[in-house]
Protein backbone atom coordinates (compact mmCIF):
# COMPACT_ATOMS: atom_id res chain seq x y z
CA UNK A 1 0.00 0.00 0.00
CA UNK A 2 1.36 3.39 -1.04
CA UNK A 3 2.01 5.55 2.04
CA UNK A 4 1.68 9.35 2.01
CA UNK A 5 3.60 11.21 4.69
CA UNK A 6 4.49 14.84 5.52
CA UNK A 7 6.72 17.57 4.07
CA UNK A 8 8.80 19.31 6.72
CA UNK A 9 11.94 21.42 6.41
CA UNK A 10 12.20 20.90 2.65
CA UNK A 11 11.92 17.10 2.69
CA UNK A 12 9.40 14.28 2.74
CA UNK A 13 9.20 13.08 6.34
CA UNK A 14 7.80 9.76 7.51
CA UNK A 15 4.93 9.88 9.97
CA UNK A 16 5.66 8.53 13.43
CA UNK A 17 2.21 8.18 14.96
CA UNK A 18 1.48 4.77 13.36
CA UNK A 19 -1.99 6.12 12.64
CA UNK A 20 -3.21 6.26 9.02
CA UNK A 21 -6.31 7.25 7.06
CA UNK A 22 -7.36 5.65 3.77
CA UNK A 23 -7.15 7.51 0.46
CA UNK A 24 -9.50 6.30 -2.30
CA UNK A 25 -9.95 6.56 -6.02
CA UNK A 26 -13.58 7.79 -5.99
CA UNK A 27 -14.19 6.51 -9.52
CA UNK A 28 -13.52 2.89 -8.55
CA UNK A 29 -14.04 2.89 -4.80
CA UNK A 30 -10.65 1.25 -4.34
CA UNK A 31 -8.20 2.35 -1.68
CA UNK A 32 -5.06 3.56 -3.43
CA UNK A 33 -2.97 4.80 -0.51
CA UNK A 34 -2.91 5.51 3.19
CA UNK A 35 -1.90 8.87 4.61
CA UNK A 36 -0.02 9.24 7.85
CA UNK A 37 -1.84 11.20 10.55
CA UNK A 38 0.63 13.37 12.44
CA UNK A 39 0.97 13.10 16.18
CA UNK A 40 0.82 16.18 18.38
CA UNK A 41 4.57 15.88 18.91
CA UNK A 42 5.38 15.85 15.19
CA UNK A 43 3.02 18.76 14.55
CA UNK A 44 4.75 20.80 17.26
CA UNK A 45 8.06 19.96 15.56
CA UNK A 46 6.77 21.31 12.22
CA UNK A 47 5.72 24.53 13.95
CA UNK A 48 9.16 24.76 15.57
CA UNK A 49 10.87 24.36 12.18
CA UNK A 50 8.66 27.10 10.71
CA UNK A 51 9.33 29.36 13.69
CA UNK A 52 13.09 29.00 13.28
CA UNK A 53 12.85 29.66 9.53
CA UNK A 54 10.89 32.88 10.13
CA UNK A 55 13.90 34.78 11.46
CA UNK A 56 15.67 34.65 8.08
CA UNK A 57 12.69 34.55 5.72
CA UNK A 58 11.11 37.67 7.20
CA UNK A 59 14.32 39.58 6.41
CA UNK A 60 14.29 38.59 2.72
CA UNK A 61 13.21 41.54 0.61
CA UNK A 62 9.65 41.48 -0.80
CA UNK A 63 11.09 41.58 -4.32
CA UNK A 64 13.13 38.40 -3.76
CA UNK A 65 10.13 36.68 -2.17
CA UNK A 66 8.06 37.64 -5.23
CA UNK A 67 10.67 36.21 -7.61
CA UNK A 68 10.43 32.82 -5.88
CA UNK A 69 6.66 32.92 -6.31
CA UNK A 70 7.11 33.79 -9.99
CA UNK A 71 9.23 30.63 -10.39
CA UNK A 72 6.64 28.62 -8.46
CA UNK A 73 3.89 29.88 -10.78
CA UNK A 74 5.90 28.78 -13.82
CA UNK A 75 6.46 25.34 -12.30
CA UNK A 76 2.77 24.86 -11.52
CA UNK A 77 1.92 25.78 -15.09
CA UNK A 78 4.57 23.35 -16.37
CA UNK A 79 3.14 20.53 -14.22
CA UNK A 80 -0.53 21.49 -14.62
CA UNK A 81 -1.62 18.23 -16.26
CA UNK A 82 0.18 16.16 -13.62
CA UNK A 83 -1.42 18.16 -10.80
CA UNK A 84 -4.88 17.98 -12.39
CA UNK A 85 -4.58 14.19 -12.65
CA UNK A 86 -3.64 14.04 -8.97
CA UNK A 87 -6.71 16.11 -8.08
CA UNK A 88 -9.03 13.97 -10.20
CA UNK A 89 -7.62 10.68 -8.95
CA UNK A 90 -8.17 11.52 -5.26
CA UNK A 91 -11.13 13.93 -5.33
CA UNK A 92 -13.01 12.65 -8.37
CA UNK A 93 -13.77 15.86 -10.26
CA UNK A 94 -13.37 15.79 -14.02
CA UNK A 95 -9.99 16.69 -15.50
CA UNK A 96 -11.01 20.05 -17.01
CA UNK A 97 -12.55 21.11 -13.70
CA UNK A 98 -9.31 20.19 -11.94
CA UNK A 99 -7.38 22.32 -14.45
CA UNK A 100 -9.80 25.18 -13.75
CA UNK A 101 -9.16 24.82 -10.01
CA UNK A 102 -5.43 25.20 -10.63
CA UNK A 103 -6.03 28.32 -12.71
CA UNK A 104 -8.04 29.98 -9.95
CA UNK A 105 -5.32 29.13 -7.46
CA UNK A 106 -2.62 30.53 -9.74
CA UNK A 107 -4.50 33.82 -9.93
CA UNK A 108 -3.77 34.30 -6.22
CA UNK A 109 -0.11 33.42 -6.81
CA UNK A 110 -0.05 36.11 -9.52
CA UNK A 111 -1.60 38.58 -7.09
CA UNK A 112 0.95 37.69 -4.41
CA UNK A 113 3.78 38.33 -6.88
CA UNK A 114 2.85 42.00 -6.57
CA UNK A 115 3.80 42.05 -2.89
CA UNK A 116 6.47 44.78 -3.26
CA UNK A 117 3.59 47.13 -4.06
CA UNK A 118 0.95 45.52 -1.81
CA UNK A 119 3.13 45.70 1.33
CA UNK A 120 4.28 49.30 0.92
CA UNK A 121 2.42 50.99 3.76
CA UNK A 122 1.74 54.75 3.81
CA UNK A 123 3.80 57.89 4.41
CA UNK A 124 2.90 61.45 5.40
CA UNK A 125 5.42 64.27 5.64
CA UNK A 126 5.04 67.22 7.99
CA UNK A 127 2.13 65.96 10.05
CA UNK A 128 3.61 68.51 12.43
CA UNK A 129 6.50 70.91 12.15
CA UNK A 130 9.47 68.72 11.24
CA UNK A 131 7.48 65.58 12.06
CA UNK A 132 6.80 62.72 9.60
CA UNK A 133 4.54 59.68 10.02
CA UNK A 134 4.66 56.37 8.18
CA UNK A 135 3.33 52.84 8.51
CA UNK A 136 5.00 49.46 8.11
CA UNK A 137 3.14 46.26 7.18
CA UNK A 138 5.20 43.58 8.88
CA UNK A 139 4.81 39.76 8.86
CA UNK A 140 3.25 37.93 11.78
CA UNK A 141 5.42 34.80 12.12
CA UNK A 142 4.19 31.21 11.75
CA UNK A 143 0.83 30.97 9.97
CA UNK A 144 -1.27 27.88 9.30
CA UNK A 145 -3.90 26.80 6.80
CA UNK A 146 -6.49 24.06 7.22
CA UNK A 147 -8.09 23.26 3.89
CA UNK A 148 -11.07 21.14 2.74
CA UNK A 149 -11.20 18.15 0.41
CA UNK A 150 -13.13 19.80 -2.41
CA UNK A 151 -10.30 22.08 -3.61
CA UNK A 152 -6.98 20.43 -2.70
CA UNK A 153 -5.01 22.92 -4.84
CA UNK A 154 -7.06 26.11 -5.06
CA UNK A 155 -7.90 26.69 -1.40
CA UNK A 156 -4.31 26.14 -0.15
CA UNK A 157 -3.21 28.55 -2.89
CA UNK A 158 -5.70 31.09 -1.54
CA UNK A 159 -3.72 30.96 1.71
CA UNK A 160 0.01 30.29 1.53
CA UNK A 161 1.13 32.45 -1.44
CA UNK A 162 0.06 35.69 0.25
CA UNK A 163 1.33 34.54 3.64
CA UNK A 164 4.75 33.66 2.21
CA UNK A 165 4.92 36.82 0.10
CA UNK A 166 4.30 38.91 3.21
CA UNK A 167 7.30 37.28 4.93
CA UNK A 168 5.56 34.66 7.08
CA UNK A 169 6.35 30.96 7.32
CA UNK A 170 3.58 28.41 6.92
CA UNK A 171 2.32 25.02 8.13
CA UNK A 172 -0.37 23.55 5.85
CA UNK A 173 -2.82 20.93 7.10
CA UNK A 174 -4.69 19.66 4.00
CA UNK A 175 -7.63 17.31 3.96
CA UNK A 176 -6.58 13.74 4.63
CA UNK A 177 -9.03 12.63 1.90
CA UNK A 178 -6.88 14.00 -0.97
CA UNK A 179 -3.46 14.99 0.40
CA UNK A 180 -1.17 14.36 -2.59
CA UNK A 181 -1.66 17.67 -4.41
CA UNK A 182 -0.57 19.96 -1.50
CA UNK A 183 2.50 17.76 -1.02
CA UNK A 184 3.40 18.14 -4.70
CA UNK A 185 2.93 21.92 -4.42
CA UNK A 186 5.37 21.89 -1.49
CA UNK A 187 7.95 20.12 -3.65
CA UNK A 188 7.49 22.71 -6.39
CA UNK A 189 7.99 25.54 -3.89
CA UNK A 190 11.30 24.01 -2.88
CA UNK A 191 12.25 23.63 -6.54
CA UNK A 192 11.39 27.31 -7.03
CA UNK A 193 13.97 28.26 -4.41
CA UNK A 194 11.91 28.62 -1.23
CA UNK A 195 14.24 28.04 1.75
CA UNK A 196 13.76 24.88 3.79
CA UNK A 197 11.32 25.19 6.67
CA UNK A 198 9.42 28.17 5.24
CA UNK A 199 6.56 25.99 3.94
CA UNK A 200 5.63 22.68 5.58
CA UNK A 201 2.78 20.20 5.11
CA UNK A 202 1.47 18.15 8.02
CA UNK A 203 -1.22 15.58 7.26
CA UNK A 204 -3.50 14.79 10.15
CA UNK A 205 -6.83 14.90 11.89
CA UNK A 206 -8.13 16.73 14.97
CA UNK A 207 -4.97 15.93 16.95
CA UNK A 208 -2.83 17.92 14.51
CA UNK A 209 -5.43 20.67 14.13
CA UNK A 210 -5.63 21.24 17.88
CA UNK A 211 -1.86 21.74 18.02
CA UNK A 212 -2.07 24.38 15.28
CA UNK A 213 -4.86 26.13 17.18
CA UNK A 214 -3.07 26.18 20.53
CA UNK A 215 0.70 26.30 19.92
CA UNK A 216 1.80 29.74 21.11
CA UNK A 217 4.21 30.13 18.18
CA UNK A 218 1.35 30.06 15.64
CA UNK A 219 0.12 33.58 14.96
CA UNK A 220 -2.66 33.13 12.39
CA UNK A 221 -5.03 30.38 11.28
CA UNK A 222 -6.94 30.25 8.00
CA UNK A 223 -9.68 27.65 7.53
CA UNK A 224 -12.27 26.65 4.93
CA UNK A 225 -14.85 23.97 5.68
CA UNK A 226 -18.19 23.30 7.33
CA UNK A 227 -19.76 25.78 9.75
CA UNK A 228 -19.61 23.60 12.90
CA UNK A 229 -15.87 23.08 12.40
CA UNK A 230 -15.38 26.75 11.43
CA UNK A 231 -17.00 27.79 14.71
CA UNK A 232 -14.68 25.46 16.61
CA UNK A 233 -11.61 26.70 14.73
CA UNK A 234 -12.53 30.34 15.34
CA UNK A 235 -13.40 29.91 19.02
CA UNK A 236 -10.38 27.77 19.89
CA UNK A 237 -7.84 29.74 17.88
CA UNK A 238 -9.13 33.10 19.14
CA UNK A 239 -9.10 31.88 22.73
CA UNK A 240 -5.39 31.12 22.28
CA UNK A 241 -4.57 34.53 20.88
CA UNK A 242 -4.53 33.66 17.18
CA UNK A 243 -5.71 35.81 14.33
CA UNK A 244 -8.39 33.60 12.67
CA UNK A 245 -10.36 33.63 9.45
CA UNK A 246 -12.72 30.65 9.26
CA UNK A 247 -14.97 30.23 6.23
CA UNK A 248 -17.94 27.99 6.91
CA UNK A 249 -20.90 26.50 5.09
CA UNK A 250 -23.23 27.81 2.42
CA UNK A 251 -26.69 27.48 0.91
CA UNK A 252 -26.49 29.52 -2.25
CA UNK A 253 -29.68 30.66 -4.01
CA UNK A 254 -30.16 31.74 -7.62
CA UNK A 255 -33.15 33.98 -8.29
CA UNK A 256 -34.60 33.69 -11.80
CA UNK A 257 -36.81 36.65 -12.66
CA UNK A 258 -39.67 36.36 -15.21
CA UNK A 259 -37.77 38.55 -17.68
CA UNK A 260 -34.55 36.49 -17.53
CA UNK A 261 -33.13 34.73 -20.56
CA UNK A 262 -34.22 31.29 -19.36
CA UNK A 263 -31.90 29.31 -21.62
CA UNK A 264 -28.93 31.32 -20.36
CA UNK A 265 -30.09 30.79 -16.77
CA UNK A 266 -30.50 27.03 -17.31
CA UNK A 267 -27.03 26.70 -18.81
CA UNK A 268 -25.56 28.57 -15.85
CA UNK A 269 -27.62 26.65 -13.30
CA UNK A 270 -26.67 23.20 -14.59
CA UNK A 271 -22.96 23.92 -14.20
CA UNK A 272 -23.38 25.76 -10.91
CA UNK A 273 -25.53 23.04 -9.32
CA UNK A 274 -23.98 19.86 -10.71
CA UNK A 275 -20.40 20.80 -11.59
CA UNK A 276 -17.86 18.99 -9.41
CA UNK A 277 -20.81 16.86 -8.21
CA UNK A 278 -22.02 19.85 -6.18
CA UNK A 279 -18.96 19.69 -3.93
CA UNK A 280 -18.32 23.44 -4.03
CA UNK A 281 -18.96 26.00 -1.31
CA UNK A 282 -20.16 28.32 -4.10
CA UNK A 283 -22.43 25.74 -5.77
CA UNK A 284 -25.99 26.88 -6.43
CA UNK A 285 -28.16 24.46 -4.48
CA UNK A 286 -31.47 26.38 -4.49
CA UNK A 287 -33.16 27.83 -7.60
CA UNK A 288 -35.75 30.51 -6.79
CA UNK A 289 -37.98 31.14 -9.82
CA UNK A 290 -40.23 34.18 -9.41
CA UNK A 291 -43.79 33.50 -10.57
CA UNK A 292 -45.54 30.25 -11.44
CA UNK A 293 -44.91 30.51 -15.17
CA UNK A 294 -41.17 30.96 -14.60
CA UNK A 295 -41.17 27.99 -12.20
CA UNK A 296 -43.01 25.70 -14.60
CA UNK A 297 -40.73 26.53 -17.54
CA UNK A 298 -37.62 26.18 -15.36
CA UNK A 299 -38.71 22.78 -14.08
CA UNK A 300 -39.49 21.49 -17.56
CA UNK A 301 -36.15 22.57 -18.98
CA UNK A 302 -34.18 21.22 -16.01
CA UNK A 303 -35.80 17.80 -16.38
CA UNK A 304 -34.84 17.79 -20.05
CA UNK A 305 -31.25 18.81 -19.35
CA UNK A 306 -30.80 16.33 -16.51
CA UNK A 307 -31.72 13.58 -18.96
CA UNK A 308 -28.53 14.37 -20.88
CA UNK A 309 -26.23 14.89 -17.89
CA UNK A 310 -23.15 12.70 -18.33
CA UNK A 311 -21.85 11.11 -15.13
CA UNK A 312 -18.68 9.05 -14.93
CA UNK A 313 -15.01 8.91 -13.89
CA UNK A 314 -13.15 12.18 -13.70
CA UNK A 315 -10.33 10.70 -15.77
CA UNK A 316 -12.23 9.22 -18.67
CA UNK A 317 -10.73 7.32 -21.61
CA UNK A 318 -13.19 8.85 -24.08
CA UNK A 319 -15.14 12.13 -24.08
CA UNK A 320 -15.08 13.91 -20.74
CA UNK A 321 -18.12 13.56 -18.48
CA UNK A 322 -20.06 16.50 -17.07
CA UNK A 323 -19.78 15.26 -13.50
CA UNK A 324 -17.61 12.81 -11.58
CA UNK A 325 -18.14 10.85 -8.35
CA UNK A 326 -18.31 12.08 -4.78
CA UNK A 327 -15.14 11.97 -2.71
CA UNK A 328 -15.85 9.02 -0.37
CA UNK A 329 -18.46 6.36 0.23
CA UNK A 330 -19.28 7.98 3.56
CA UNK A 331 -20.08 11.24 1.81
CA UNK A 332 -22.09 9.40 -0.85
CA UNK A 333 -24.28 7.85 1.86
CA UNK A 334 -24.70 11.26 3.49
CA UNK A 335 -25.95 12.80 0.23
CA UNK A 336 -28.33 9.89 -0.34
CA UNK A 337 -29.69 10.32 3.19
CA UNK A 338 -30.51 13.96 2.39
CA UNK A 339 -32.50 12.81 -0.64
CA UNK A 340 -34.42 10.42 1.64
CA UNK A 341 -35.02 13.30 4.04
CA UNK A 342 -36.36 15.58 1.30
CA UNK A 343 -38.91 12.95 0.28
CA UNK A 344 -39.93 12.40 3.90
CA UNK A 345 -40.40 16.14 4.42
CA UNK A 346 -42.83 16.38 1.51
CA UNK A 347 -40.71 17.92 -1.22
CA UNK A 348 -41.41 16.55 -4.70
CA UNK A 349 -38.53 14.42 -5.96
CA UNK A 350 -38.62 15.16 -9.69
CA UNK A 351 -35.35 13.49 -10.74
CA UNK A 352 -33.78 10.88 -8.44
CA UNK A 353 -30.02 10.66 -8.88
CA UNK A 354 -29.90 7.49 -6.80
CA UNK A 355 -31.39 5.65 -9.79
CA UNK A 356 -28.50 6.64 -12.08
CA UNK A 357 -26.74 3.59 -13.46
CA UNK A 358 -23.30 3.69 -15.02
CA UNK A 359 -21.53 1.18 -17.21
CA UNK A 360 -18.38 -0.24 -15.61
CA UNK A 361 -18.82 2.00 -12.57
CA UNK A 362 -17.70 -0.74 -10.21
CA UNK A 363 -17.85 0.44 -6.62
CA UNK A 364 -17.30 4.11 -7.45
CA UNK A 365 -18.97 6.76 -5.32
CA UNK A 366 -21.50 7.92 -7.91
CA UNK A 367 -24.89 9.57 -7.59
CA UNK A 368 -26.65 11.30 -10.45
CA UNK A 369 -28.03 14.81 -10.68
CA UNK A 370 -31.05 15.14 -8.40
CA UNK A 371 -33.89 17.68 -8.57
CA UNK A 372 -36.52 18.56 -5.97
CA UNK A 373 -39.46 20.92 -6.49
CA UNK A 374 -41.81 22.67 -4.07
CA UNK A 375 -39.11 22.93 -1.43
CA UNK A 376 -40.04 25.17 1.49
CA UNK A 377 -37.95 27.09 4.04
CA UNK A 378 -37.66 25.00 7.16
CA UNK A 379 -37.10 21.75 5.29
CA UNK A 380 -33.65 20.30 6.02
CA UNK A 381 -32.83 20.12 2.33
CA UNK A 382 -33.30 23.91 2.27
CA UNK A 383 -31.74 24.70 5.63
CA UNK A 384 -28.61 22.53 5.50
CA UNK A 385 -25.69 22.30 3.12
CA UNK A 386 -25.88 18.97 1.28
CA UNK A 387 -22.59 19.32 -0.66
CA UNK A 388 -23.74 17.05 -3.45
CA UNK A 389 -25.51 17.18 -6.83
CA UNK A 390 -28.93 17.99 -5.35
CA UNK A 391 -30.81 21.07 -6.60
CA UNK A 392 -33.95 22.36 -4.90
CA UNK A 393 -36.58 24.55 -6.55
CA UNK A 394 -38.06 26.91 -3.97
CA UNK A 395 -40.78 28.97 -5.66
CA UNK A 396 -41.38 32.64 -4.88
CA UNK A 397 -44.41 34.70 -5.87
CA UNK A 398 -42.49 37.98 -6.08
CA UNK A 399 -39.06 39.59 -6.01
CA UNK A 400 -39.63 40.70 -2.40
CA UNK A 401 -40.58 37.16 -1.33
CA UNK A 402 -37.40 35.80 -2.90
CA UNK A 403 -35.24 38.37 -1.12
CA UNK A 404 -36.96 37.69 2.20
CA UNK A 405 -36.44 33.92 1.83
CA UNK A 406 -32.73 34.31 1.18
CA UNK A 407 -32.13 36.94 3.88
CA UNK A 408 -33.84 34.70 6.46
CA UNK A 409 -31.34 31.89 5.86
CA UNK A 410 -28.53 31.41 8.39
CA UNK A 411 -25.90 31.26 5.63
CA UNK A 412 -24.87 34.21 3.53
CA UNK A 413 -22.07 32.95 1.34
CA UNK A 414 -23.02 33.44 -2.32
CA UNK A 415 -26.08 34.21 -4.42
CA UNK A 416 -27.06 35.18 -7.96
CA UNK A 417 -29.90 36.85 -9.81
CA UNK A 418 -30.71 36.36 -13.47
CA UNK A 419 -32.65 39.24 -14.99
CA UNK A 420 -32.67 41.78 -17.82
CA UNK A 421 -33.95 44.49 -15.49
CA UNK A 422 -31.11 46.72 -14.23
CA UNK A 423 -33.28 48.19 -11.48
CA UNK A 424 -34.16 44.74 -10.10
CA UNK A 425 -30.49 43.74 -10.16
CA UNK A 426 -29.46 46.95 -8.42
CA UNK A 427 -32.06 46.47 -5.68
CA UNK A 428 -31.00 42.86 -5.26
CA UNK A 429 -27.33 43.78 -4.81
CA UNK A 430 -28.29 46.41 -2.25
CA UNK A 431 -30.85 44.46 -0.24
CA UNK A 432 -29.49 40.92 -0.19
CA UNK A 433 -27.62 39.92 2.98
CA UNK A 434 -25.00 37.77 1.28
CA UNK A 435 -21.27 38.35 0.94
CA UNK A 436 -20.78 37.50 -2.76
CA UNK A 437 -23.41 38.38 -5.36
CA UNK A 438 -23.62 37.53 -9.05
CA UNK A 439 -25.74 39.36 -11.61
CA UNK A 440 -26.26 36.97 -14.55
CA UNK A 441 -23.17 35.19 -13.17
CA UNK A 442 -23.98 31.90 -11.41
CA UNK A 443 -20.83 31.40 -9.31
CA UNK A 444 -19.66 34.87 -8.23
CA UNK A 445 -16.20 33.94 -6.94
CA UNK A 446 -14.20 37.19 -6.82
CA UNK A 447 -10.96 37.49 -8.75
CA UNK A 448 -7.75 37.21 -6.72
CA UNK A 449 -7.28 40.97 -6.40
CA UNK A 450 -10.67 41.21 -4.66
CA UNK A 451 -11.48 39.29 -1.47
CA UNK A 452 -13.54 36.12 -0.97
CA UNK A 453 -15.91 35.67 1.96
CA UNK A 454 -19.52 35.39 3.02
CA UNK A 455 -21.75 36.90 5.68
CA UNK A 456 -23.60 35.52 8.70
CA UNK A 457 -22.65 31.93 9.61
CA UNK A 458 -20.61 31.52 6.44
CA UNK A 459 -17.64 33.46 7.86
CA UNK A 460 -16.09 33.79 11.31
CA UNK A 461 -13.56 36.58 11.66
CA UNK A 462 -13.48 40.13 10.28
CA UNK A 463 -11.26 39.62 7.23
CA UNK A 464 -12.01 37.80 3.98
CA UNK A 465 -9.61 35.63 1.99
CA UNK A 466 -7.05 36.77 -0.61
CA UNK A 467 -7.11 40.24 -2.20
CA UNK A 468 -6.44 43.25 0.01
CA UNK A 469 -8.03 41.53 3.03
CA UNK A 470 -5.57 38.67 2.59
CA UNK A 471 -2.59 41.04 2.79
CA UNK A 472 -4.09 42.67 5.90
CA UNK A 473 -4.70 39.27 7.48
CA UNK A 474 -1.09 38.14 7.06
CA UNK A 475 0.52 41.41 8.21
CA UNK A 476 0.29 43.71 11.19
CA UNK A 477 0.66 47.43 10.91
CA UNK A 478 3.19 49.48 12.81
CA UNK A 479 2.92 53.27 12.65
CA UNK A 480 6.04 55.39 13.22
CA UNK A 481 5.98 59.08 14.06
CA UNK A 482 9.47 60.56 13.81
CA UNK A 483 11.21 63.87 14.26
CA UNK A 484 14.86 64.67 13.70
CA UNK A 485 15.71 67.79 15.70
CA UNK A 486 18.35 70.06 14.27
CA UNK A 487 21.28 71.20 16.39
CA UNK A 488 21.83 70.17 20.00
CA UNK A 489 19.05 68.10 21.57
CA UNK A 490 16.96 70.05 24.08
CA UNK A 491 17.49 69.01 27.68
CA UNK A 492 14.09 70.28 28.84
CA UNK A 493 11.60 67.75 30.19
CA UNK A 494 8.09 67.77 28.67
CA UNK A 495 5.08 66.69 30.72
CA UNK A 496 2.22 67.91 28.54
CA UNK A 497 0.30 65.95 25.91
CA UNK A 498 2.38 66.02 22.69
CA UNK A 499 0.69 67.87 19.85
CA UNK A 500 1.92 68.45 16.31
Amino acid sequence: MNQIHHYINGNSVTGRSERFAPVYDPATGEQTAQVALASAEQTHEAVHIADEAFAKWSKVSPLKRARILFKFKALVEEHADELARLISSEHGKVFSDAKGELTRGLEVVEFACGIPHLQKGEHSMNVGTGVDSFSLMQPLGVCTGISPFNFPAMVPMWMFPIALACGNTFVMKPSEKDPSTPLRLAELLTEAGLPDGVFNVVNGDKEAVDVLLTDERVQAVSFVGSTPIAEYIYATGSAHGKRVQALGGAKNHMVIMPDADLDQAINALMGAAYGSAGERCMAISVAVPVGEETASRLREKLIERLGTLSVGPGLADGPEHDMGPLVTREHLEKVKSYIDTGVAEGAELVVDGRETTLDNAGNGFFVGGTLFDHVKPGMRIHSEEIFGPVLAIARAASFDEAVTMINAHEYGNGTAIFTRDGDAARQYCEQIQVGMVGVNVPIPVPMAFHSFGGWKRSLFGPLHMHGSDGVRFYTRMKTVTQRWPSGIREETNHFTMPIH
